[in-house]
């Protein structure tokens, strides 16, 4: 499997803009609400028995699980039946934000890195479409799930044989921009190393 990214800038309306700027906003929300779920069963369990703090604690039963990317999708699947904001987004946006902080947690383990932090007013710069129609793009548009066609500029041809996988749309100071990722079902050879090594200083 080949694949590629095209980026092309966007053309919305006003009426799309306001839809693109709720949407992040809902993703940051859910984000947030996530990393304090997973933050508050993390410091449920660092506190020794011997030392806790006379000020506050975060108090949760021994038998709760730390929260996982399937059970937070549980979850929000309950806060979209109650919250008409939520509802108003595509599912599938929401979980991928999920899937990114998860991801997040994975780096902290596996790579190193720091404590995923809280996401301020206006740092979600994009969300993402993980699957599209089967002919998403008609004309000089795009067809996103929920929005509906979204005027683009398309400066370079799609390549003949190209499945478009997902979008992601993003944010910058420059306006709107749609990231288009291609696939190709073709295996890319990967010819052994042959002959004699040379060593370069």
């Amino acid at each position: 499997m080949f694949s590629l990214t095209y980026e092309f800038k966007l053309k919305p309306t006003k009426n799309q803009i306001a839809i693109f700027e709720g949407w992040l906003e809902q993703c940051r929300r859910v984000y947030n609400y996530a990393l304090c779920e997973r933050k508050d069963w993390f410091k449920s369990r660092s506190c020794q028995i011997n030392a806790c703090s006379l000020r506050s604690e975060y108090i949760i039963s021994a038998d709760t699980k730390r929260s996982t990317y399937a059970s937070q999708c549980r979850g929000l699947t309950v806060a979209r039946a109650n919250i008409p904001a939520l509802k108003a987004v595509q599912v599938h946006v929401l979980q991928q934000t999920l899937k990114r902080l998860e991801k997040a947690f994975v780096s902290m383990w596996e790579q190193g890195h720091g404590f995923p932090r809280f996401k301020k007013v206006g740092r979600m710069r994009s969300f993402v479409f993980p699957q599209l129609a089967k002919q998403p793009i008609q004309g000089n548009a795009v067809k996103l799930p929920k929005i509906g066609l979204v005027k683009f500029n398309q400066s370079r041809r799609i390549p003949e044989g190209a499945v478009i996988k997902q979008a992601r749309v993003v944010r910058r100071a420059s306006g709107w921009y749609v990231m288009l990722t291609l696939q190709w079902n073709i295996d890319v050879p990967q010819p052994m190393p042959h002959g004699e090594a040379i060593g370069i200083d």
